[in-house]
């Protein structure tokens, strides 16, 4: 299992990373996900991740429940709700449709409602 995890993990740091010059492709929810994977599956990995230069302040936070910025939360919803409407302009069910904007509602509500907002300039 520990090895599914790093395998999970480590595919979710290099979709994360094309994240970042794609912009339909999101950063934020990979390396969450690489970092839970890591958490269960490397201590070696996860201590990377967490120490890395460019993301590791970031997941840090946000493992300690300090939240993101409200800048994080306001350009991960607006690139969300964008790419979702791209989504389901190309889709012609409209049962997918239903399902896309049902997903992309309960993740607006769970940044909003669940995430801490971090206030600015708390980053460690």
């Amino acid at each position: 299992m520990k090895t599914a995890l790093v395998i999970i993990g480590s595919i979710s740091v290099a979709l994360g990373v094309l994240g970042l010059f794609l912009p339909l492709l999101p950063t934020t929810p990979f390396l969450l996900l690489a970092s839970a994977c890591f958490a269960r599956g490397s201590d070696r990995m996860h201590r990377w991740l967490l120490n890395h230069g460019v993301f590791g302040a970031y997941l840090r936070s946000f493992e300690e429940g300090l939240g993101i910025p409200l800048r994080g939360k306001i350009v991960a919803i607006g690139l969300m709700w964008l790419s979702m409407a791209v989504s389901i302009s190309m889709v012609e069910h409209m049962a997918l449709r239903a399902l896309l904007a049902a997903i992309a509602i309960a993740v607006t509500i769970y940044l909003w409602r669940f995430v801490p907002t971090r206030a600015a300039g708390t980053l460690r």
